[in-house]
C-alpha cells in the first residue's frame, strides 16, 4: 500500500518551504493543503494541539510538526535518495549545529527588521547581516553548505532568500554587495527544481508581509 503523505502549509512560510524543498529533493508525492493562518482547519488544530502552527507532515495519519525535525524525518524515512545528512557522525552534528543558528536567528531578527523601529531595528538590522555574514563565512568557497551536497543547512536557509528582497527594502541594506558569495549560493540553490518550485516570487513576499504589517501595526 501506498504511503499517504500530507502537508499542511502556507505558501509564504519558510518553515513550509522547508518541507516543501526535502519532500521534492526525494520525489515523494503529496496532498498539499493550504492553510488560512487566521481562521485554522480543524485538522490543523488536531495535528498539532501543541502549538497550532505549519507545517504539519502527515504521513499514514501520524502527524510530525517542526520543521528542521519534519526535514529529518523525511531523510530518515525516505533513504533511497537525494541524503540531507552526512552519514559521518560529525559531519551530521556540524549540519545540524547550524541548521539549528539559522532556525534560531533569521526568522526571530528578520520580522524586527519587518515589524519594528528606532533602535531595536537598527540593531536587528545589523545582528541580521552579522548573521548572513557569519554563514557566509562558513559557506566559504563551497558550492553548498555541505560541500558539494545539497543538505539540511541548504534546506534551513534558502527559504529566507524569498525574504531577501523584503531585509533589503525594510533594513535599507544591500545583502548582494555585503554577502556575495551568499547571495551567488543562493542563486545556484534556485537552479535546482526542488528549490525554484517550492520559493515563491520575493516580490510577491513582500507584497504580502507589507500589507500583515499594516494589519499588525493598526492593531
Amino acid at each position: 500500500m501506498a504511503d499517504e503523505v500530507i502537508l499542511l502549509d502556507f505558501w509564504a512560510s519558510p518553515f513550509g518551504m522547508r518541507t516543501r524543498i526535502a519532500l521534492a529533493e526525494k520525489g515523494i508525492e503529496y496532498e498539499y493543503k493550504e492553510e488560512n493562518l487566521s481562521d485554522k482547519s480543524p485538522l490543523l488544530l488536531k495535528m498539532n494541539p501543541v502549538k497550532k502552527q505549519i507545517p504539519v507532515l502527515i504521513h499514514n495519519g501520524k502527524p510530525v510538526c517542526e520543521s528542521l525535525i519534519i526535514v529529518h524525518y523525511i531523510d530518515e524515512v525516505w533513504k533511497h535518495k537525494s541524503p540531507l545528512l552526512p552519514s559521518d557522525s560529525y559531519q551530521r552534528a556540524h549540519a545540524m549545529f547550524w541548521a539549528d543558528y539559522v532556525d534560531k536567528k533569521i526568522y526571530s531578527l528578520g520580522r524586527q527588521v519587518w515589524l519594528s523601529s528606532g533602535e531595536e531595528h537598527e540593531a536587528a538590522k545589523n545582528e541580521l547581516m552579522g548573521c548572513f555574514k557569519l554563514l557566509e563565512g562558513e559557506l566559504g568557497g563551497k558550492a553548498y553548505f555541505g560541500d558539494d551536497t545539497f543538505g539540511i543547512v541548504d534546506v534551513a536557509l534558502i527559504p529566507f532568500y524569498s525574504w531577501f528582497y523584503m531585509f533589503e527594502q525594510c533594513g535599507n541594506m544591500s545583502i548582494g554587495a555585503e554577502c556575495p558569495k551568499l547571495v551567488a549560493w543562493g542563486k545556484r540553490c534556485m537552479e535546482k527544481e526542488s528549490v525554484s518550485k517550492s520559493l515563491p516570487d520575493q516580490h510577491k513576499v513582500y507584497d504580502l508581509l507589507m500589507d500583515l504589517k499594516k494589519k499588525i501595526l493598526a492593531k
